[in-house]
C-alpha cells in the first residue's frame, strides 16, 4: 500500500534530508513523497532535484496550512500522510499503518504515528513518548534510537490529532484539505479534526507501534522571525468552541484507544466548559466590534 507523504519546509534543508531518508530506508512500501518548499531556497530546491522526487514551491513562506493544500494537487495515492521535515521515520511505520487500514470498515478515519522525543517526561503533547536520542543533527544518535525505539512501553492513543498523520484522499478533498486561515499552522490540526468530526469520522487513533523520532518544532525554535498566528482564538470564533474543549469532551485525548468515539457525555462539567467557551468567545466578538 502506497502512501503520498507531504513535507512542507522552510529553510530546513538538513533536517528534510535526514526525514527522507529515514523515510526511504525504514519503509515497508516504495511512497510517493511530495515536498513543498517555502520561501527561496536554493539548498533545498537543489536537494530535490538531485533526488528526483516530487515538490512545490512558493516565493514567499506561505505558512503550513497553504504549502500542504499546495502539495496536495500532487497526490497519486489514496492516501495522505502530512509530516514534519524534523521527523525520523522508524522502521516498519507504514506497515503499522497498513495493517490498521485493512481492519476499517469505510475510509471515514484519522490515524497518527506515536512520536518519541527528547522532551522531558510531564513536559509537552500527551503524544510524545520519552526517550532522549539527541534534540539536534548534532547530537542525534540514530544508533542508540534503532536499537531502543521497539523497547519502550506504550500503547494506542484515543483522540489523535497529530502529525504524522494519515487519511483517505477522498476524505481530505471533501473537507479541502488544511483551513488556511490558520496559516502559518498554529491550531490547524484540532480545526482539521474538527471538519472531520463534522464529516462523520469517529475513528482517532493513535497507532503504537506505528513510530517516529521528532526533534520538535524547530522551524519555529530557530527562526525568530516566524510570526505565530492565535490559533486559539481563530478556532473560538470559527467553532463557538475552545480547542480544549474540543479535545476534552470530542476527542478524549490522552485516554486509551477503545473504539470509535461517540458524541460528547453532556454532564455538568461538559455545561460548565461550554458555557466558559461560549463566554470568551461572545467576549472577543463584542471586543472586535468595539
Amino acid at each position: 500500500m502506497r502512501f503520498s507523504i507531504i513535507i512542507p519546509t522552510y529553510n530546513n534543508c538538513d533536517y528534510l534530508k535526514l526525514c527522507i531518508d529515514s523515510i526511504r530506508k525504514n519503509s515497508s512500501y516504495d511512497h510517493q513523497i511530495i515536498v513543498h518548499i517555502n520561501g527561496i531556497d536554493k539548498e533545498t530546491l537543489n536537494y530535490i532535484n538531485h533526488i528526483n522526487i516530487d515538490h512545490t514551491k512558493t516565493n514567499e513562506n506561505v505558512g503550513l496550512c497553504k504549502g500542504v493544500n499546495t502539495a496536495s494537487k500532487k497526490v497519486n495515492t489514496n492516501y495522505i500522510v502530512y509530516a514534519h521535515d524534523d521527523m525520523y521515520f522508524l522502521p516498519n511505520w507504514d506497515t503499522y499503518l497498513h495493517e490498521e487500514i485493512k481492519l476499517l470498515p469505510d475510509n471515514l478515519f484519522y490515524l497518527s504515528c506515536t512520536q518519541l522525543s527528547h522532551y522531558p517526561k510531564g513536559k509537552g503533547e500527551i503524544n510524545h513518548v520519552h526517550f532522549d536520542a539527541g534534540n539536534s543533527l548534532s547530537n542525534f544518535d540514530e544508533k542508540l534510537l534503532l536499537n531502543n525505539y521497539q523497547k519502550i512501553p506504550f500503547h494506542n492513543l484515543q483522540g489523535s490529532h497529530w502529525a504524522p498523520h494519515i487519511i483517505h484522499k477522498d476524505t481530505w478533498n471533501k473537507i479541502s484539505g488544511f483551513s488556511e486561515e490558520f496559516d502559518p499552522g498554529f491550531g490547524s490540526d484540532p480545526d482539521l479534526n474538527m471538519k472531520l468530526w463534522n464529516l462523520g469520522v469517529r475513528i482517532f487513533k493513535g497507532v503504537n507501534k506505528s513510530r517516529v523520532y521528532h526533534f520538535g518544532s524547530l522551524t519555529t525554535r530557530k527562526k525568530n522571525n516566524i510570526i505565530r498566528n492565535n490559533g486559539r482564538k481563530t478556532f473560538l470564533l470559527k467553532w463557538k468552541l475552545s480547542i480544549d474543549f474540543f479535545i476534552k469532551f470530542y476527542l478524549r485525548r490522552g485516554t486509551t484507544y477503545k473504539g470509535p468515539l461517540e458524541n460528547p457525555n453532556k454532564n455538568i462539567s461538559y455545561f460548565f466548559s461550554l458555557i466558559k467557551s461560549r463566554v470568551i468567545y461572545y467576549v472577543i466578538k463584542l471586543c472586535k466590534r468595539n
